[in-house]
């Protein structure tokens, strides 16, 4: 899957047809690993006809967004619920007049793509920086896992939201991770954003969330109007995140499975540069001919234009998948 960027099309992972073009005769069906999407799914209930056969009332909406509060520890009134985080990324650069942005990376390419098709002047910093209108963080960051102490990140939005400025921080991979989250009290002029899809591994769900104060979170449910989210999303949601059970036992599996890929990629010869319990980042002695035996295999995995011998791997979902994975990584 690709969208426009500044310097043309932004390639993500998931996109098989792309696995089907550059690997035609590869087995199928194929293993997706390009993506850091968690490969065990929560087991999504039953639902009512009525969540597809009648708009969402206010009130299902509300009950969401408290019980995503309750898991993000967060205030109610502080939550707003979306179509997916990728609607927010496009959406907020929108909210305010063009100015200097400051996305910290290398990171989720999409963001610096968002505020550029809104006018705003884009500039990728290495490390954390006041001396923007916007900054963007991405933490843990995607895909070298860097998490940010909550306490810098503080101080850098008291700095921003001094001269009228915001930070972005983009939870997305926080779910599963020990990193200390803002979403217990955004300070003024941050705003915070959690995926659901990645997580629970229902990404075609469309559902994600951002956390933010006054006026700034006013602003942006207006922004998103009525009827912004499906009436399965919510549903689904709703369970989902009540279910802390469920995401600490996430927590711990996915964890497992993380040490296990380490160290199926290093006595591979790979080099860990990061990840977080959903996904490994490591350079190889000659990434694009592993790409290559892994895509002729059946499994596609996510490779860096801008550095070749890097690849980002997904957890396996399955004993199979394992399998397949560690017979193509064992190949002299």
């Amino acid at each position: 899957m690709a969208s426009e960027g500044r310097n043309g099309p932004i390639r993500h992972g998931g996109d098989l047809g792309e696995a089907a073009r550059l690997f035609p005769q590869a087995p199928e069906p194929w293993i997706d690993l390009s993506t850091g999407i968690n490969p065990i799914p929560y087991p999504w209930p039953a639902l009512e006809a009525s969540a597809f056969t009648r708009l969402p009332a206010a009130s299902d909406l509300a009950s969401l967004e408290d019980v995503a509060a309750r898991a993000y520890g967060a205030r109610p009134e502080q939550v707003v619920a979306a179509p997916g985080t990728q609607a927010l990324i496009d959406l907020v650069p929108r909210l305010r007049p063009p100015g200097r942005v400051a996305v910290v990376g290398p990171t989720y390419a999409e963001h610096a793509a968002a505020w550029a098709r809104a006018g705003h002047a884009v500039a990728t910093v290495p490390t954390l920086t006041t001396q923007a209108d916007i900054v963007v963080v991405v933490n843990p960051n995607n895909p070298d896992g860097r998490i940010m102490a909550r306490r810098d990140l503080a101080a850098a939005a008291a700095g921003l939201a001094g001269r009228g400025g915001w930070l972005v921080v983009d939870e997305a991979f926080a779910d599963l991770e020990p990193v200390e989250s803002l979403c217990a009290a955004p300070p003024p002029g941050c705003l915070v954003l959690r995926s659901f899809g990645k997580t629970y591994g229902l990404a075609g769900l469309r559902l994600g969330f951002a956390v933010a104060g006054e006026p700034l979170i006013g602003t942006l449910r207006r922004a998103l109007g009525p009827w912004a989210v499906s009436g399965p999303a919510i549903a689904v949601g709703r369970r989902a995140l009540a279910d802390e059970a469920w995401r600490r036992e996430a927590a711990v599996g996915r964890g497992r499975d993380a040490a296990r890929l380490d160290a199926l990629i290093e006595a591979a010869g790979g080099r860990i540069v990061g990840g977080t319990r959903l996904f490994r980042t490591a350079d190889f002695p000659d990434g694009p001919g592993l790409f290559g035996r892994l895509g002729r295999a059946g499994l596609f995995v996510r490779r860096f234009e801008a550095a070749p011998a890097r690849l980002r791997l997904g957890l396996p979902p399955d004993a199979a998948a394992w399998s397949r994975l560690a017979a193509v990584l064992g190949e002299p």
